[in-house]
């Protein structure tokens, strides 16, 4: 295919075009979403939370939820659970989360049997790490966001995540991957500037959220790598 990077051991595309591309000819598919369903895994998993993805803006979701003996992430991000890793820094050991997410758990869900991380830029060196376990040939997918009509937003956020994780990885780069690593290795010393002043991060921070903004840009903080499992993110050690 001229399109799935399978030349290379390492490959990158955007969003549900690049899970198609690439899922299924490698040995593991990492998600990266870093504003905000990635570091809101990361942060959950991290304390012991069990996050099970799901579609945004479904009132299925409910249902799902308590089908599975689970709580609803609000969709108001100002609540207790939601899709704010603010509102995760001390969600209990062992809680059950249904995270409706428009980005990351859609991409979540359509990976098939290949074995499925996520990662943002808390935990990138940890999942770069864990995902070498699975196999030489790795897919990164930053998710990006919508337009207001639902096409693909390309974010900066999620592209400069993908390179932290695909700058730790050995193993011959395709194109994109090397762009990637460039974007990253560009800002990585002054992230949480250039967070702040991307789009969705002035986005968050326009609404109140600074401070999810200020988490999701922590660099290498974590060493918890989640691993999707019956379909729902766990920490993996």
């Amino acid at each position: 295919m001229l399109f799935d990077q399978a030349e290379f051991n390492l490959r990158c595309e955007w969003g549900q075009q690049g899970v198609a591309q690439l899922a299924a000819i490698s040995d593991v598919v990492v998600i990266v979403d870093v504003l905000s369903f990635s570091t809101c895994v990361d942060v959950a998993t991290s304390r012991g939370a069990i996050v099970f993805p799901y579609r945004w803006k479904d009132e299925s979701a409910a249902t799902y939820a308590a089908h599975i003996g689970a709580e609803l992430a609000s969709r108001d991000r100002a609540a207790q659970y939601s899709l704010s890793p603010a509102s995760l820094l001390t969600i209990p050991t062992g809680t059950r989360l249904v995270l409706p997410s428009p980005n990351g758990s859609p991409l979540t869900l359509h990976t098939g049997k290949t074995p499925t991380l996520t990662g943002c830029l808390r935990n990138c060196a940890a999942v770069a790490e864990y995902a070498q376990t699975f196999g030489a040939n790795i897919a990164v997918i930053p998710a990006g966001e919508r337009w207001a009509d639902g096409s693909l937003r390309p974010a900066w956020e999620d592209w400069v995540g993908a390179g932290a994780i695909l700058s730790q990885l050995p193993g011959t780069r395709s194109p994109e991957v090397e762009a990637a690593i460039v974007a990253f290795l560009q800002v990585q010393n002054q992230l949480a500037d250039a967070i702040q002043r991307c789009s969705s991060g002035k986005e968050l921070i326009a609404r109140g959220f600074s401070e999810d903004v200020r988490l999701a840009s922590q660099l290498n903080i974590s060493r918890c790598c989640p691993i999707l499992k019956d379909e729902a993110y766990i920490r993996s050690t």
